[in-house]
């Protein structure tokens, strides 16, 4: 009992509660003009009750948090804000049938025993029993007592298992985010070589390919990553809003569309007139990507082995299902053992949340704000590309070399 007090405790703390909970970003990385309109905020109140949890709802968890988030985020009234605000849980709506079904079994108990064990009316006179042949049902608590340490493993390992699958997800696309920079700032720093004379004009629209070609990939990477009937329009329309027909076209026929947009980036960087060792140093950074995109794709098609999962919801699931059974005795202080309903409802509300969290962490792309990544990188390699470079930014000539230019 004592473990499954500490699973209740651990189930209502914020870290489990909120880790997950929507954020109100209104000072989130500015909108570049290209941005879809996907959601990464609260479902409206008028939204269909499918899409504020299960998977209509996962679009709504792409938290990124700014200062603001965070000052809400540790607040001295958290703890209230997060009870109060269970009954709009997404993860608890989806739990709603497993829920209803051990309280179901809970509130069955209590009257079946009832009737064949006698009950206190509510003048609190005793009755004998109506059913007096069937016997009471009830089980011993050692059984669940000496099983808790083990399913709480098994729920501790799963919940470990998917977040380091949430976590790696999110240190590729901050390797994403870091590389795109580096890259569009080494060409447009390194662009020219030898003294020659720099066409401003070209030089624009070489640079400018870089950028287009590096937010292509991740954008490319964004959509291999989502599934079609969330991204594919938007996708396509972005592409051909950003790129050229041709290039535009290249990318989306292609079977493997982040590989393609990735060549294209390849050979951009290749027509920079630089030395080949700045345009390796260049390079380096497209084998992390094809490392990011690599590890994306592990994660997305090899889930934490099935039997394991299952496994687990099958103990769960067991567990909480026959727990009114053992719980009835513990529950006797109460007027017929009545209180056991809503104790079970909670068990089973939290300890279950607790599955379905790693359920939901498993597969990490369709929670991470992705497209806001992608608007991100497009919006800072833009900039990176327009600042002038050697050669043509006055004030880093003065203040390198030591003379004005003229």
């Amino acid at each position: 009992m004592k473990f499954l007090s500490a699973l209740l405790l651990l189930a209502l703390s914020p870290t489990q509660t909120t880790a997950f909970a929507p954020a109100n970003n209104h000072a989130v990385v500015a909108a570049a003009p290209f941005a879809t309109s996907l959601q990464m905020s609260p479902p409206a109140p008028e939204s269909l009750l499918t899409e504020t949890y299960g998977e209509g709802g996962r679009k709504y968890r792409r938290t990124v948090y700014t200062h603001n988030e965070w000052i809400k985020h540790r607040s001295s009234d958290r703890f209230i804000r997060n009870i109060s605000s269970m009954i709009n849980s997404g993860v608890y709506k989806s739990l709603g049938r497993e829920v209803v079904a051990t309280t179901a079994i809970a509130t069955f108990l209590v009257v079946f025993n009832a009737l064949t064990g006698g009950y206190t009316d509510f003048d609190g006179v005793q009755h004998e029993a109506i059913i007096s042949s069937l016997p009471q049902l009830t089980l011993p608590l050692t059984p669940f007592t000496l099983l808790s340490p083990s399913l709480g493993l098994l729920l501790v390992f799963r919940t470990n298992s998917s977040y380091g699958r949430w976590d790696e997800a999110r240190k590729f696309w901050g390797l994403n985010i870091n590389h795109t920079r580096d890259l569009n700032r080494m060409a447009t720093a390194w662009y020219g070589h030898d003294g020659i004379p720099v066409d401003p004009t070209l030089r624009a629209e070489h640079l400018r390919q870089v950028s287009l070609m590096t937010w292509a990939f991740v954008r490319s990477m964004k959509r291999h990553l989502s599934p079609p009937a969330e991204d594919e329009e938007a996708y396509v329309a972005e592409l051909n809003a950003r790129l050229s027909p041709e290039q535009a076209q290249a990318i989306i026929a292609a079977a493997h569309r982040p590989n393609r947009a990735l060549y294209d980036l390849s050979v951009a960087i290749d027509r920079l007139p630089m030395h080949f060792m700045r345009k390796n140093e260049i390079n380096k950074n497209l084998s992390i990507f094809e490392d990011t995109l690599g590890g994306s794709e592990r994660l997305l098609s090899s889930p934490v082995p099935l039997f394991y999962s299952r496994h687990t919801a099958r103990f769960l699931s067991t567990w909480l299902l026959l727990l009114p059974f053992a719980m009835y005795e513990p529950f006797k202080g109460s007027w017929n053992h009545v209180m056991e309903i809503p104790a079970i409802a909670l068990a089973s509300l939290f300890l279950f949340g607790i599955e379905e969290l790693a359920t939901q962490l498993e597969e990490p792309f369709t929670i991470l704000p992705m497209q806001g990544f992608c608007d991100k990188i497009g919006a800072n390699c833009d900039e990176i590309v327009g600042w002038r470079g050697q050669g043509l930014d006055e004030y880093v000539n003065e203040m390198y070399d030591g003379s004005p230019t003229q």
